[in-house]
């Protein structure tokens, strides 16, 4: 989010920044010097942000800043974060937040009349996340960058240009050649070749013309996946494909 493009956003009825880093679906990241030209756009505001930094473990290069400990930010920043992406416990339904405390009484407020807590098996198992699980996370994402690597390289050898994320464990890789709509690219390739990707206009028209990838998944499946989509390219070019 460059900095310039935030302040010519900002109006007098902005309330609140979202910043959802890394990010889905492109796997971009914001550095610290980022942060920094993003905390200065902010200081004479009363804006509040919301950081969402679930994926946050999951950073390749360097270690994840959070805009908290960016001066002056920690006081008007909410993070938002969870169990599901740093401890592979997606549907454990089991997050948590930290922000000042004038505005996080009031959230639980709302909070404990919409859900009555999370569930027990749930607590149990993050406390041993927490306390006994620290090193399988860098084992994980050793293993993500490599699929993420393999990924990358593997879709612009297929043609299809696609940047190096930074975290999360997707990428985004460019259809524009193709002459497909993003939606049609996926529902034929689905069907033709059983490969499922996500298209990029489900994330605002901005995504148009391209795809989001997961590499979450062994690489013997994500060969065998970049196989078919190489087959399918092949068929498109052929004009097999309708």
């Amino acid at each position: 989010l460059p900095a310039d493009e935030l302040r010519e956003k900002i109006t007098d009825k902005t309330k609140l920044l979202v910043l959802p880093y890394p990010k889905n679906p492109t796997g971009a990241i914001m550095r610290r010097e980022d942060l920094e030209e993003i905390a200065q756009v902010l200081k004479d505001t009363n804006i509040i942000i919301a950081s969402d930094e679930i994926y946050s473990e999951l950073t390749y290069s360097g270690k994840h800043c959070s805009i908290a400990e960016i001066e002056g930010m920690r006081e008007r920043t909410i993070v938002i974060n969870g169990f599901s992406k740093s401890f592979a416990m997606t549907g454990w339904r089991l997050g948590f937040l930290g922000g000042p405390k004038e505005i996080v009484s009031q959230m639980l407020k709302l909070h404990q009349y919409a859900i009555m807590s999370s569930p027990t098996v749930s607590q149990y198992a993050a406390i041993v996340a927490m306390h006994s699980c620290q090193k399988d996370i860098d084992t994980m994402r050793n293993e993500y960058n490599i699929r993420r690597r393999f990924v990358v390289d593997a879709f612009n050898k297929l043609g299809l240009k696609c940047f190096a994320p930074q975290g999360a464990f997707y990428v985004f890789p460019c259809i524009k050649d193709t002459g497909m709509k993003s939606a049609d690219f996926c529902e034929k390739l689905v069907y033709t070749k059983k490969v499922a990707v996500v298209p990029g206009d489900a994330f605002g028209e901005c995504g148009e013309g391209y795809v989001r990838v997961s590499y979450a998944y062994s690489l013997n499946h994500l060969r065998e996946a970049i196989k078919r989509i190489g087959e399918f390219l092949e068929d498109i070019r052929n004009g097999n494909v309708q």
